[in-house]
């Protein structure tokens, strides 16, 4: 054997495959049980295109999932909290794709203690969490990080997930854990795992995106920060922020790191090939190739359907199950430019479910809508998106006027001229269509009668005339007011910031929480009221109405391209 020969032998080229989902927020089967209709996505295509990358690439192809997978579909919500006993259908599927390993997400925690400590044990493979911190033992409540080896290649995998979760979730949710800064835990870990590891490629899977924003006194998506300044990462998987990323960052040592994000439902896989060189054994380069993959080009897993055939019917007989009627069609369109009769609903029951004096809504999509006819249990969805709970809260008068002053500030223009704009918008969708903001941060009020002047300064907008009951409303005075549990710790900042509460003065202020979900009650108080005939409370309006009446007009064809009724 020559010379040549011999050091050919000792060369070797391996290919990996690292395939990501994240934020499938309970997109499971190709079908939306909540507008009862075929969805593009699913883990039931992802399955059809794990299974084609394995009989290609075998073991080396390595199935991960980000998190945020454990709510948004009904699928999720019902064997969330219907059926607990058995195994959750979120577990039995990933376990039936043979995912190598998981990852924490906040709607994960959102579900509560019961439910993911539930799925994670049931999960055949590992859910990771290096920066959720079990408060007794101050270490990892869940693995921080695992290594796997696939052809002599030793890859180590390192979990985390926002640590912004306390301002958006109530601690009865998370109670024992607390979570730690992005990078001070890379930083820390990244150094053990590769003195007692060392990997041949070191890969972060973070459920938080890359921009560097701060709630309160924490980063929400710190994965660039952390690509960039913890070396050693060759790519960082990404979540939580639904937007669709393939780029490269430098580190502080020169060194390239990929930063790649699906987005969300499973409609897009993030894929990651490696072509690693090895030498004698040792890896002597490695290259990082990062795709995004449309998964509606591949057909659903028919044996995966079949598979879940049982889970899928039992939802579906879940969410057609009729809890009452509604006399006319109501949508959250009409939301954003005064009262509306579908948040007015909402307002309405949670005033009588906690007895408040004033409440606080928002819109939690643009596009929600319940036809005239029957309401099912699907129909609750769209009536509320998230599983809050429900607060009653001591708020000051001067409190409730802050807040709302800087509720419209975030949604609505400041006109100048009768020809301006009612609302706050971009040029283009930068993200939440064309609102400037998110609209789940509109905030409007039920129980007080108010006017915004939309031609007044920030801050100067609100004018408060008397409670819904006719009595005074006093500034100084201390009222009940029922907000959900995301706006209650301090989530979109109009209790912290706008309405001036120090944010660990919150959880004083809770004087009742509901210890399910607010989407659970207000099912209850349907089956109990049997029909709904919900109008606009009108109990606010913009003004100078000659002005916002015709602008409301404007905006709203803008916006969705018919006229407003």
């Amino acid at each position: 054997m020559s010379h040549l020969q011999l050091c050919a032998a000792d060369s070797q080229t391996v290919t990996l495959k690292f395939l990501e989902t994240s934020d499938v927020h309970g997109c499971y089967f190709p079908y939306d049980f909540i507008q009862n209709k075929q969805m593009k996505g699913s883990l039931a295509r992802v399955s059809s295109y794990v299974k084609e990358q394995r009989e290609q690439y075998g073991q080396n192809v390595i199935l991960m999932d980000n998190g945020d997978i454990l709510q948004g579909q009904p699928v999720a919500y019902y064997y969330n909290y219907m059926d607990t006993t058995s195994v959750h259908v979120c577990a039995a599927m990933l376990n039936y794709m043979r995912y190598d390993v998981g990852n924490m997400g906040n709607h994960d925690v959102e579900t509560g203690h019961a439910v993911y400590d539930r799925w994670v044990k049931q999960c055949e493979f590992p859910v990771l969490g290096a920066n959720i911190i079990d408060v007794k033992t101050g270490r990892p409540y869940l693995k921080p990080y695992q290594v796997m080896e696939r052809d002599g290649v030793k890859i180590a995998i390192l979990g985390m997930i926002t640590p912004a979760i306390p301002s958006w979730l109530p601690e009865q949710l998370w109670s024992g854990l607390r979570f730690e800064s992005m990078r001070a835990c890379a930083e820390k870990w990244v150094k053990e795992i590769q003195e007692k590891e060392h990997p041949d490629i070191l890969i972060g899977l973070f459920h938080a995106g890359p921009e560097g924003n701060r709630l309160d006194n924490a980063i929400e998506n710190e994965s660039a920060e952390v690509a960039k300044n913890v070396p050693g990462f060759d790519v960082i998987f990404m979540g939580h922020d639904h937007t669709r990323w393939n780029e490269r960052v430098a580190n502080v040592k020169g060194d390239s790191v990929l930063l790649i994000d699906p987005a969300n439902t499973a409609k897009v896989l993030s894929e990651v090939t490696f072509t690693v060189q090895k030498q004698d054994g040792k890896v002597v380069s490695k290259q990082v190739e990062g795709k995004l993959v449309n998964m509606n080009a591949y057909a659903v897993d028919s044996d995966f359907m079949n598979t879940f055939q049982e889970q899928y019917e039992t939802t579906l007989n879940f969410v057609s199950r009729k809890i009452g009627r509604i006399e006319h069609t109501i949508s959250s369109k009409d939301a954003f430019f005064g009262p509306s009769a579908f948040i007015d609903l909402i307002h309405q029951l949670q005033l009588d479910i906690t007895g408040a004096d004033i409440s606080f809504c928002a819109p939690l999509s643009a596009y929600a809508e319940i036809q005239k006819g029957d309401i099912c249990v699907s129909d609750m969805f769209n009536l509320y998106k998230f599983e809050n709970m429900l607060y009653t809260m001591l708020l000051s008068g001067k409190e409730v006027k802050n807040f709302l002053e800087m509720s419209y500030d975030l949604w609505v223009n400041q006109m100048k001229s009768a020809d301006d704009h009612l609302l706050l918008l971009n040029e283009k969708d930068n993200g939440f269509g064309r609102f400037r903001n998110p609209s789940f941060n509109f905030d409007s009020a039920a129980g007080i009668i108010y006017t915004v002047d939309v031609t007044k300064p920030r801050g100067e907008r609100i004018t408060i005339e008397r409670m819904a009951d006719g009595k005074p409303f006093d500034l100084d005075k201390q009222y009940k007011v029922a907000v959900n549990s995301y706006r209650g710790n301090g989530g979109g900042d109009l209790l912290t910031k706008g309405a001036g509460i120090p944010k660990a003065e919150l959880s004083k202020r809770i004087i009742f929480s509901t210890d399910k979900d607010l989407r659970y009650y207000l099912m209850k108080r349907i089956e109990e009221v049997k029909v709904l005939d919900p109008k606009p409370l009108n109990q606010w309006k913009f003004i100078p109405e000659e002005w916002t009446v015709p602008a409301a007009r404007r905006d709203y064809k803008l916006l969705f391209g018919t006229d407003k009724n």
